[in-house]
C-alpha cells in the first residue's frame, strides 16, 4: 500500500509540472500573439531572389520585423507584392523608400527600408489599397546585373585596343625604347662628374651674375640722373617753344630781314652812283617858270 501511494504521489507530482509547463507555454504564446503589429506592403520588379516568408526586415539597419507573405501583383505580373509585419510606432514616412540587400556576398537577402526626413508626411494607405505603400527602389544587386552588360563591353573594348597597344610591331617599339632609355642612364651614369662639374660651374656663373649686377647699381643709377637732366633740358626747351621765346626769335628775325634788305639797298646805290656817299646828289630838279 505504500508503493501504491508513492507511485500516486509521484504520478500526481509529474501531472502538475506537465500542466503547469502547458499553461505558461500557452500564457507566453498568447502573450505575443497578441502583440499588435503595422503592416506595408512594398512593391518590387523584377526578381526577389532570396526573400521568402519569415524573412526580415530591417529599418535603418535595425531588426524591426518580417516579411509575412509574397504574391504576384494581378495588374502585372512582372512585380511582386511583398507585406511586411513590422513593429508599431516605426512612424515611416511617404519619402522611405525599401529595397532588397543582403549581408556581404553570400549572406542571405533582406528588406531594407530607409527612414525618411521628419518633415514628410506618415505614410498611410490611399483608397484601394490593402496596407500602406513603401515606395521602392532596384537592389545594389540588380542595378548591379543590369550594369553588367554595358561593364562587360566596355571590357572588351578595353581588352582589344590593348591587343592592338600590344601588337608585334608596339613591342619591338617599346622594346627598342627601353634599350634607348637604358643606354641613355648608363650614359648619364658614366658622365655623371662631368654634369656635377657644369652643375657647379653653373653655380659659380649665377654668383658672377649677381656680383656684376651688383657693381652695374651705381651705374644705372648715374644713367638715370643723366637721364632726368636731359629730361630737365627737354622741359626748358619746351618752355622756350611753348612760351613768349618763339615771338621774340621771330621779331628778331624781322628786324634781321629789314636790315638786310636795308643793307641791299644802300649797296645798290653805291654801286650807281659812287660820289653821292661822298657829294651828296648835285642833281637839280626842273624849276618851272
Amino acid at each position: 500500500m505504500e508503493t501504491k501511494a508513492n507511485y500516486v504521489a509521484v504520478g500526481a507530482f509529474v501531472l502538475t509540472c506537465v500542466i503547469g509547463l502547458v499553461v505558461t507555454i500557452l500564457w507566453l504564446a498568447g502573450a505575443q500573439y497578441s502583440q499588435e503589429f503595422t503592416y506595408y506592403q512594398a512593391y518590387f520588379n523584377g526578381s526577389v531572389t532570396g526573400l521568402g516568408k519569415g524573412t526580415l526586415t530591417r529599418y535603418n539597419g535595425i531588426e524591426v520585423g518580417r516579411i509575412t507573405n509574397l504574391e504576384f501583383d494581378p495588374a502585372d505580373p512582372q512585380r511582386v507584392i511583398v507585406t511586411l509585419q513590422v513593429q508599431p510606432g516605426l512612424n515611416i514616412r511617404e519619402d522611405s523608400v525599401a529595397s532588397i540587400d543582403s549581408q556581404g556576398l553570400t549572406g542571405g537577402s533582406f528588406v531594407e527600408i530607409a527612414g525618411g526626413t521628419s518633415a514628410s508626411p506618415l505614410l498611410v494607405a490611399r483608397e484601394g489599397q490593402r496596407y500602406p505603400v513603401i515606395r521602392t527602389k532596384p537592389s545594389s544587386f540588380a542595378e548591379l546585373q543590369r550594369s553588367a552588360p554595358e561593364v562587360v563591353a566596355k571590357l572588351n573594348v578595353a581588352a582589344s585596343r590593348l591587343n592592338d597597344l600590344l601588337n608585334d610591331d608596339n613591342r619591338r617599339a617599346i622594346a627598342h625604347m627601353l634599350a634607348n632609355l637604358d643606354e641613355t642612364t648608363q650614359v648619364i651614369a658614366r658622365r655623371s662628374a662631368t654634369i656635377d662639374a657644369t652643375i657647379v660651374n653653373a653655380n659659380k656663373a649665377m654668383i658672377n651674375l649677381s656680383n656684376l649686377s651688383n657693381k652695374l647699381n651705381p651705374i644705372l643709377d648715374h644713367v638715370d640722373l643723366t637721364v632726368a637732366k636731359f629730361g630737365k633740358v627737354s622741359d626748358d626747351a619746351d618752355a622756350v617753344i611753348n612760351g613768349d621765346g618763339v615771338a621774340q626769335i621771330s621779331d628778331l628775325i624781322g628786324e634781321t630781314r629789314r636790315l638786310v634788305a636795308n643793307l641791299t639797298q644802300a649797296s645798290d646805290q653805291l654801286n650807281r652812283a659812287p660820289t653821292t656817299l661822298l657829294f651828296g646828289d648835285r642833281r637839280k630838279g626842273y624849276e618851272p617858270k
